[in-house]
């Protein structure tokens, strides 16, 4: 991965400034959920983005707010990324039932119909296809809608990958696959599972536009999503992204990280991408350390009363073990 390099800013102070903003309740909010899962405050698996916040900053910029988001179960940053209040999204991890999924999905099932984020998923590459058949949909009933399917470089070897690539690319798809790659599958390197490292080459065999992106760089990755984005409203398929990130903390919080070097890590907190953006902000005089400092305190505030909002809210009844479960008398015309 390419060292950010001097360059001539290609946004607006306001877009710097929500940058700032969203990168730092990203990544304040996580390191929360760090300390809660410590302490026992909520169950279940957790996988944290820290690191990776430049890449749904870009995303957000470079898309509308009607176009579709899909991931898989390193997902608490993208309803926040979209506007999901914290209060909501902190209360289903705590499985409360003013949580995002009524308390039912827990950290890696985070939806928000509202704000067309189509979850969450836990299966590993589960989400691939189903971000194909949402392009798939929109196309139908010739809505302008783009859909971003996020995975990660583990997911990336699953075959329900190769089956989705050829039907998007046949049916020409409005659809951006995003392959998070953090160097990572859980705790297995890139380099020890294919020979193949550049993983935008994923792509040539179906003839998929392809590129490798600079994922520390929100500037690259919006312009990258834009370009995939502006392909597939003009019919001309889909868009296979290898935006290159890292996370600084483990898979998830069992992670003991025994599979890396200090100086591998340090190399990339070097690149943070939300120091980047903060010293954007003080280099070119948009902001001064003390009004920083208030978004900080601002944002800080705001994982406070949420952690306090779900901890007072209530657990789910007995009575919810029923509803939102479908079955055959929901869809009559279905037949066994």
């Amino acid at each position: 991965m390419a060292k950010k390099k001097e360059m001539k800013l290609p946004h607006s102070e306001k877009v710097y400034k929500k940058w700032f903003k969203d990168m730092y309740l990203m990544r304040k909010f996580e390191e929360k959920c760090g300390q809660l899962y410590i302490q026992q405050k909520f169950g279940g698996f957790c996988h944290l983005y820290i690191g990776q916040e430049a890449v749904l900053s870009g995303m957000q910029e470079a898309l509308k707010p009607t176009d579709r988001v899909i991931t898989a179960y390193r997902d608490h940053a993208h309803p926040l990324v979209l506007g999901t209040d914290p209060k909501v999204v902190m209360a289903e991890l705590y499985g409360k039932v003013t949580g995002s999924s009524k308390g039912k999905g827990g950290s890696m099932h985070m939806f928000d119909k509202e704000r067309n984020l189509f979850g969450g998923h836990g299966i590993v590459g589960g989400q691939i296809g189903l971000g194909a058949g949402i392009a798939f949909a929109d196309k139908y009933r010739n809505e302008d809608h783009v859909t971003i399917c996020f995975m990660g470089d583990g997911a990336s070897r699953q075959g329900i990958l190769h089956e989705t690539f050829n039907m998007s690319m046949n049916w020409k798809l409005p659809v951006i696959f995003v392959i998070e790659n953090n160097q990572y599958a859980m705790g297995t390197s890139v380099k020890r599972t294919t020979n193949v490292h550049d993983l935008s080459k994923m792509g040539d065999s179906y003839e998929m536009p392809s590129e490798t992106v600079d994922g520390m760089s929100p500037e690259d990755v919006c312009a990258a999503i834009k370009r995939a984005a502006d392909r597939g409203r003009k019919g001309e398929g889909p868009t296979l992204l290898n935006i290159e990130t890292y996370r600084y903390k483990g898979h998830s919080m069992s992670d003991p990280q025994k599979y890396r070097t200090k100086d591998e890590v340090k190399t990339f907190q070097d690149l943070d991408p939300v120091t980047y953006v903060r010293n954007i902000l003080l280099d070119e005089k948009w902001m001064t350390e003390a009004q920083l400092k208030a978004v900080e305190k601002k944002v800080k505030k705001t994982i406070e009363e949420a952690v306090k909002f779900a901890e007072e809210s209530p657990e789910p009844q007995a009575h919810e073990l029923y509803e939102d479960v479908y079955t055959q008398e929901d869809y009559p015309y279905v037949k066994d």
